[in-house]
């Protein structure tokens, strides 16, 4: 990678990481249901002008059906829930959660693809689940407690990703990236509309909070996904999806400046184990001793 590629991916990784900032700081004043709906219908819009002058539009002709899956699992369910436990978790916390979705991809392509997962892949995935429960652990005392339900959906939100890219693997063949993304985007927006008419705010949100969402709408999907393609066409998929080590990263380093959110150790060691089995689930940190043999 040349270093411009590398800011590039830099780039990508910072803005990932503001998502979990400006969801925190708008959230609980708009909710979560219409924040998101606003967030995937306004990166629609940022990237179909692009979508349309690559392609004609009967490229979408014959995938609405397969993009309404993807947009339900990929865009619509996973946002709302991650937005969900950012009424309890911090930006950083909610960014180091998100880093499990490799490994639900790997469990669930074991599963479902009946794809071998190697020792080393099981003992990240081992390993990942153990750092979330030192991230939160401390916090799950109480049954039901709302870090309980807070968690829960952190993890059903990581869970459906991994579904959804797993499901895009087997039926979404042979369609470009873009298009992809553009009609799932659209989808989940239309399919979270009835939602967000229900749920939609009896007061008027604070401008900090409508900055927030366009921000989210505008930067963290829209541009963020037009880096995300470029990179892929430059250094390839495999290379690209190391940004997943950044996002967490930038999610903790963007909390602590702007929200004032507390690093402590705790925090430090289950972020470090969380993203140690992230790179062992997704073959980024590999131990020969381990990947002899699949189990």
């Amino acid at each position: 990678m040349n270093v411009r590629q590398i800011m590039s991916l830099i780039l990508l990784g910072a803005i990932w990481g503001s998502s979990f900032l400006f969801m925190r700081v708008a959230v609980k004043d708009i909710g979560a249901v219409p924040m998101i709906e606003l967030r995937l219908l306004i990166g629609a819009l940022v990237l179909w002008p692009l979508l349309l002058m690559k392609y004609p539009m009967k490229v979408t002709q014959g995938w609405w059906g397969k993009m309404t899956m993807v947009g339900v699992f990929n865009s619509a369910l996973p946002f709302t829930l991650l937005a969900y436990s950012l009424l309890v978790f911090t930006a950083g916390v909610g960014s180091v959660l998100n880093a499990t979705v490799p490994m639900f991809t790997a469990l669930i392509a074991f599963f479902w693809l009946k794809e071998r997962l190697t020792r080393a892949r099981v003992l990240g995935l081992v390993v990942g689940f153990i750092g979330v429960f030192v991230l939160v652990g401390d916090k799950l005392a109480v049954i039901g407690s709302d870090t309980g339900w807070a968690l829960a959906a952190a993890l059903l939100a990581t869970l459906s990703y991994g579904f959804s890219a797993n499901y895009t693997k087997r039926n979404v063949v042979g369609v470009d990236s873009l298009v992809t993304t553009v009609m799932s985007l659209t989808m989940g927006a239309l399919v979270l509309l009835p939602l967000t008419i229900l749920y939609w705010p009896d007061h008027n949100p604070s401008l900090m909070s409508w900055l927030s969402v366009v921000i989210l709408g505008v930067v963290c999907t829209g541009l963020a996904y037009i880096i995300y393609f470029r990179l892929i066409v430059e250094i390839g998929a495999a290379r690209t999806v190391t940004v997943t080590f950044l996002v967490p990263l930038f999610g903790i380093v963007w909390g602590i400046i702007f929200l004032g959110e507390e690093l402590t150790w705790q925090f430090v060691i289950g972020a470090l184990v969380i993203i140690t089995g992230t790179a062992l689930s997704t073959g980024v940190l590999k131990l020969q001793w381990l990947e002899a043999k699949p189990t």
